[in-house]
């Protein structure tokens, strides 16, 4: 056992080494997870479970998937949802037929196994892409990299489903294609819609915030969106997915503390899902079908992913430069591999072996258009130099002591106002202004219009003794929702500090009647709270002894 513990941690350390040499020599760091498993293999270890491989990814890929939800800020992603929505479905499809296609005409293999193959491979995967995207800062013109992460993030499901269909006529099933994706897809959005009613529901009525149990209960509560929908013959990724979306776009108390421990627990299982995939590899087998591998990538680099995306974006407003980086950027991951895994382990009759062709895919992708996608931004001129999409501005408030605060110009005193003129008493600073939907870098000079958004930055204020104030929506079944403030039993201790309510921010009075949709902006500083007349009691008596 100490020896296995012994080999986990190193591999740890080697992984966290790889994410430095990654970011300093350009390589994806997917890819050196992926070699690290390769060696690993080739060290004598042996590891050829594909029964816990399956189970341990399709865990690995649940996790990866509701957080990359909880991650998702629609008010971002809002912009290109259409697009990023049926790229992610209609996209899946066009990509999947058109290299099955390729695979049955040019490779010889058989028709279903060619579109199964297709299906499997037909997804871009959520975590590549945003490594590549934040580990070199792209941020792209046209809203490219919100449009991205929700493609990719959100296209998993499409290749299960697909992959299920397939598979299901590989086997001989005389199960009903139809109902196969009606199930699929209308038991994931109706649990997935369903739980974070409940959610919300406990939430509002249970504090789990106090004994500090609030991360496992969200966890638990994800986990059992995917389960039950799994159980129930639906799409346990998209239900997941979509809880994640909803839940993480909401403010409550104790989100900090889900998005310091995701951020850990998303990184653990992307480092050890690529690192036992290539564990799991026999590096003769997947040398022998490489070749396959990078003439299945390269069909896809400048065919498939192309169909799909000129095809589908033809609809919607894009440049051809825009529409040539969103093809480029259309990397194969973890994903694919699962999906493989599972065809494995369903026993369905190969030509042949899905799953080393399907990671020579996944290397042959990583290694040439995540390698090459800077360079590819770069000569398209497609880098934005004007914003960052390393942190955005609601990574750095959940994860940091750095706060943001957000106003408007109404003001005509203040319309035509230099930055440099503004009035900033304290440790404040202009961080951003938002003019007409476009990000304006504020320098000394620049010049304040009517209707602006300024968004001030300066230090977050962070209660050592724990009384940290906390963000809440109130809902339509909140026991809050219709009174007056003054009418709310409060301890002592706990006060609302701010009430948002349509994007305008209150300061709150005992008159003020909180309604649905409000934002709360609350404190309970019980564990260090002074009560100044019980203090004035306790010196009273030595007064009148001193008198």
């Amino acid at each position: 056992m100490n020896q296995l513990l012994l080999f986990v941690s190193v591999v740890f350390i080697l992984a966290l080494m790889a994410i430095r040499f990654s970011h300093k020599f350009g390589i994806p760091a997917l890819l050196l997870f992926f070699l690290l498993g390769i060696g690993a293999s080739r060290a004598g270890l042996n590891f050829e479970n594909y029964d816990f491989m399956e189970q341990y990814a399709s865990f690995a890929l649940f996790i990866i998937m509701f957080y990359g939800g909880y991650g998702t800020k629609l008010e971002m992603g809002m912009p290109v949802l259409k697009p990023a929505v049926t790229l992610s479905s209609l996209g899946v499809v066009i990509t999947a037929v058109v290299t099955g296609l390729f695979v049955h005409y040019v490779l010889k293999f058989p028709m279903i196994e060619s579109m199964l193959f297709g299906s499997v491979v037909g997804s871009t995967d959520y975590a590549s892409v945003s490594s590549v995207l934040q580990s070199k800062n792209l941020n792209l013109k046209y809203r490219s990299a919100p449009l991205l992460e929700l493609e990719s993030g959100s296209n998993d499901p499409t290749a299960y489903t697909m992959t299920m269909i397939f598979l299901s006529i590989l086997l001989g099933s005389d199960l009903s294609i139809p109902v196969l994706v009606a199930k699929q897809i209308g038991f994931a959005l109706v649990i997935g819609f369903v739980m974070t009613r409940v959610f919300f529901f406990i939430t509002e009525h249970v504090n789990f915030r106090k004994e500090g149990l609030f991360t496992i209960y969200i966890f638990a509560m994800a986990l059992g969106t995917y389960s039950l929908t799994g159980v129930l013959d639906g799409n346990g990724y998209l239900a997941v997915y979509l809880f994640g979306i909803i839940v993480g776009n909401q403010e409550y108390m104790g989100k900090r503390e889900v998005v310091f421990f995701f951020d850990g627990l998303t990184e653990i299982m992307q480092i050890s899902l690529f690192f036992l995939i290539g564990f799991l590899s026999d590096l003769s087998v997947l040398v022998h079908w490489l070749p396959m591998g990078i003439a299945v990538t390269l069909f896809m680099i400048f065919v498939a992913r192309p169909a799909a995306v000129f095809g589908i974006m033809a609809f919607f407003e894009s440049t051809v430069k825009q529409k040539a980086v969103l093809c480029w950027a259309g990397l194969r991951g973890a994903a694919a591999i699962a999906f493989a895994i599972m065809v494995i382990n369903s026993g369905a009759p190969l030509v042949g072996d899905l799953f080393h062709i399907v990671f020579a895919v996944c290397i042959a992708s990583s290694l040439i258009q995540g390698s090459l996608l800077p360079w590819v931004v770069k000569k398209m001129d497609m880098l934005d130099p004007n914003d960052t999409v390393l942190k955005t501005f609601n990574y750095y408030q959940d994860r940091s002591d750095v706060g943001f605060l957000e106003t408007h110009v109404y003001n005509e005193d203040l319309v035509g106002t230099p930055v440099k003129d503004l009035n900033l008493t304290f440790d404040f600073i202009v961080a951003k202004l938002v003019r007409d939907g476009k990000t304006i870098v504020p320098r000394g000079d620049t010049v304040l219009e009517k209707g602006d958004v300024v968004v001030i930055g300066g230090k977050s204020h962070f209660d050592e003794v724990g009384g940290n104030l906390e963000e809440f929506t109130i809902r339509k079944n909140h026991p809050w929702r219709g009174k007056r403030i003054m009418d709310i039993p409060f301890k002592p201790t706990e006060l609302i500090l701010i009430v948002q309510r349509d994007q305008n921010i209150l300061v709150p009075s005992g008159e003020t009647i909180l309604c649905a949709g409000d934002t709360v902006i609350f404190t309970d500083n019980e564990d260090e709270f002074y009560d100044e007349e019980e203090d004035e009691e306790k010196v009273k008596p030595s007064e009148k002894e001193a008198k």
